[in-house]
């Protein structure tokens, strides 16, 4: 699938760069469901109730993203199908989500697997806690500004380890703490040629194995 997906905690600056990619490169976006999402506002005052519900809001309107995106050539989205198990994870680990409730979330998520083809190139934006949070209070959603840090933590710390072991397709990580690449032009372009280089460094992998199966 010639797609890049962009992952990274809340409030990191995922859509931002989708917006500097979609002009860079003419890649078709596909918007993370967030604001015709019935459920959302209602998680964070009640996340025990509204944990799972949430979660397969998700995941079905994701799956959904990755089989449009499949038809096109060239496409970006801001999270996916992927990175999304880290939250029902957390919420589990939390107690906001029942056992066997993250059971069925990951067998659905298995089969959904199965019938898509991974991204070309999953972008992670990487960040600390407080540059998170800062951006967070910075955009003023009102449901985000009443959780607490350790939210906040645990989120950035499941991100981490999920990175880390990731391997589904190339990836690409970007620490974002001391750029600002939507307000400065040099920032700007570092992140372009990084996302560029690793693009040519797929296609030439890629380019090379098609040899080798030609043989």
């Amino acid at each position: 699938m010639n797609a890049v997906i962009i992952d990274g905690p809340v409030g990191v600056g995922k859509t931002s760069l989708m917006d500097i990619l979609i002009e860079e490169f003419g890649y078709k976006p596909f918007l993370e469901p967030v604001t015709d999402n019935p459920l959302l506002d209602k998680f964070y005052y009640n996340r025990k109730r509204y944990s799972f519900p949430l979660q397969i809001f998700f995941l079905n309107r994701r799956f959904a993203i990755l089989k449009e995106a499949a038809k096109i050539d060239g496409s970006v989205m801001d999270r996916s199908i992927y990175g999304d198990v880290i939250f029902a994870k957390m919420l589990c680990e939390g107690g906001d989500m029942e056992k066997e409730e993250y059971a069925l979330y990951k067998e659905l998520l298995a089969n959904m697997l199965e019938h898509v083809q991974p991204p070309k190139l999953m972008i992670y934006l990487e960040t600390s806690v407080d540059c998170e949070i800062k951006k967070i209070k910075k955009r003023g959603r009102d449901y985000e500004q009443i959780v607490e840090r350790e939210y906040w933590e645990k989120l950035n710390n499941e991100y981490q380890e999920y990175f880390g072991y990731y391997n589904v397709s190339p990836l690409l990580k970007i620490n974002t703490d001391n750029i600002d690449f939507v307000n400065n032009e040099e920032d700007r372009k570092y992140i372009i040629n990084l996302i560029k280089e690793k693009l040519k460094e797929i296609d030439k992998l890629s380019y090379n194995q098609e040899l080798v199966a030609a043989e």
